[in-house]
């Protein structure tokens, strides 16, 4: 399939809007339930609360609205799956790594019972997806990092596959988009969930040496190791709107700085005021916007 993709030729006249993509995957993603939303009514199976204002919302609305909240505009968590709807073109989507094998290192008590509890809860192997598709005709390797998957936590298995996603890159001379979501390292995995920051920003410095684009799409939460190392790597670095962005938490830092941080201290949008942050970007406008910095971008992949 790899080899197939890689060997087709862009078809131009005919582009997948976000608007289109919603419209088509809707009824695939009935079932998306955000973990913050209350389950035990029955209106909450036509209602949801935004965690935002507080507000209700009719459930439709919601989804046809990307899962952003009409009135305040609060971005709630995506799965994994339906982000990469919205981003790459209907059908073109290869995943690489797709099975990945179960790493323990330092025999943690209980680990393996809750990753067996994640892959069973989330029908998913890892805490990232990683494939290559096309965004408008645009050939592009994706890596979606997955909050549904101890939340988007980076381990061993995750490294190896960003890894091994923009060592792909790098070889079939390609585009690298990291859409993250991350509470940060692996606790279970100590020292080897640590190491996997210098392994994949090594990654990301082989990308750029051989002059390809990386672009690091922070959505919420980016936390710790994550933001550490390969996100705040990219040569464009896009967040959606509310995005929490940060290494430590807002409590730890002043306990032990002894002072008081600013109000919306680690949100996208103090980020961008104070010059980490290229752009925030809607939702319903992130394929556009990636497809016009890929197209002033462009490699001959």
């Amino acid at each position: 399939m790899l080899k197939k993709f890689l060997s087709s030729t862009a078809k131009e006249d005919k582009y997948t809007t976000v608007k289109k993509m919603a419209e088509k995957n809707l009824e695939d993603h009935d079932n998306f339930i955000n973990d913050n939303f209350a389950q035990n009514s029955v209106d909450d199976q036509f209602w949801i609360v935004c965690e935002g204002c507080g507000k209700r919302i009719f459930r439709k609305n919601f989804k046809e609205n990307l899962y952003v909240c009409p009135e305040c505009g609060k971005h709630h968590r995506l799965k994994a799956r339906k982000r990469i709807d919205l981003i790459i073109d209907k059908g073109s989507f290869i995943e690489i790594n797709s099975k990945s094998e179960f790493k323990d290192p330092l025999k943690f008590p209980g680990y393996k019972e809750k990753i067996e509890k994640y892959r069973e809860s989330s029908k998913e192997d890892e805490s990232v997806i990683t494939g290559a598709g096309r965004i408008n005709g645009i050939r592009t390797v994706l890596c979606v990092m997955n909050p549904e998957f101890m939340m988007g936590s980076m381990g061993s298995v995750t490294g190896d596959k960003i890894t091994f996603a923009m060592e792909f890159a790098a070889e079939h001379n390609m585009p690298v988009i990291i859409c993250t979501a991350s509470g940060g390292a692996r606790m279970q995995e100590g020292l080897v969930s640590l190491m996997q920051m210098a392994k994949t920003s090594r990654a990301a410095a082989k990308l750029s040496e051989k002059g390809l684009p990386y672009i690091a799409v922070l959505t919420d939460p980016t936390t710790g190791g994550v933001t550490a190392s390969f996100a705040m790597l990219g040569d464009i670095i896009i967040s959606e709107p509310g995005t929490l962005i940060g290494f430590a938490g807002k409590r730890v830092i002043e306990q032990t700085i002894k002072q008081k941080l600013p109000e919306g201290f680690q949100s996208a949008e103090f980020m961008l005021e104070h010059g980490f942050l290229d752009m925030i970007v809607e939702r319903k406008n992130m394929k556009e916007v990636l497809y016009r910095i890929l197209s002033m971008h462009k490699v001959d992949n």
